[in-house]
C-alpha cells in the first residue's frame, strides 16, 4: 500500500517503524504513512515533553561544561570556571 502511493522504503526501515519509536521520519513519509491509513499525525505520534526537558537540561549541562554527575563546579562558587584569552600565544600551524 505504500509503495501504491508513491513510497518505497527499505526493510530495515521498515523494521525501525514496526519496533518502536524510529529515530528519525522525513515529513514526505509521515504524509503518505497518514494517507494510506486515514488518519493524521496526532493519530500516530505521542508527545513526550519529560523527554525533551531531559535533553535540554543534559545539553545545557554538556554546553556549559559539567562533568555530569551533579557536581558542575568542585572548587566552589556558582559561575563555573574562569575562561582567559590567549593574548600574545600563537596556536599552533596545523600539520602538513
Amino acid at each position: 500500500m505504500l509503495a501504491d502511493a508513491g513510497l518505497e522504503i527499505s526493510a530495515g526501515k521498515m523494521s525501525s517503524w514496526w519496533a518502536g519509536t524510529p529515530p528519525t521520519m522525513r515529513l514526505e513519509e509521515l504524509d503518505v504513512l497518514c494517507a494510506v491509513l486515514e488518519c493524521t499525525p496526532n493519530d500516530l505520534m505521542t508527545p513526550e515533553p519529560d523527554k525533551v526537558a531531559a535533553r535540554r537540561a543534559r545539553d545545557a549541562e554538556a554546553a556549559n561544561g559539567g562533568n555530569g554527575n551533579g557536581d558542575d563546579n568542585p572548587n566552589g562558587g556558582g559561575n563555573g570556571p574562569v575562561v582567559s584569552p590567549r593574548f600574545g600565544q600563537p596556536r599552533s600551524t596545523p600539520p602538513l
